[in-house]
């Protein structure tokens, strides 16, 4: 199964762990999650949710943006998947998917611990 990487082209801290992937011999499968054909569903976001060790999806949204869409802090895990899924801009990057492991690239060199 090929690596995947959860990328924002926009990114700084996401084109880096691009970066550090090539560098280190690894040609992910990029997936440019902000490109309309290219979302991420509640389902995939679970799936991921679930390969970082069933953690919450606070676990890798971005707080910023969901304080300036008026998310609130006691919002449902099940209410932050269909957020983050209907608007992609609540998802932290670079994410790395790997088999069974995903891991959020925070730092970049964490995008390693699973290649």
């Amino acid at each position: 199964m090929p690596y995947t990487l959860i990328h924002h082209t926009g990114c700084g801290s996401s084109k880096k762990g691009l970066a550090l992937l090539q560098e280190n011999g690894i040609e992910p499968e990029v997936r440019k999650y902000m490109n309309k054909s290219d979302m991420l569903s509640e389902s995939e976001l679970r799936d991921i949710a679930r390969k970082m060790g069933n953690v919450s999806p606070r676990a890798f949204m971005r707080e910023k943006d969901a304080i300036k869409l008026g998310i609130s802090d006691s919002a449902s895990d099940d209410e932050l998947f269909a957020a983050m899924a209907a608007e992609p801009r609540l998802i932290q990057r670079p994410i790395g998917i790997n088999g069974a492991k995903a891991i959020l690239g925070r730092p970049n060199e964490q995008l390693l611990d699973i290649a």
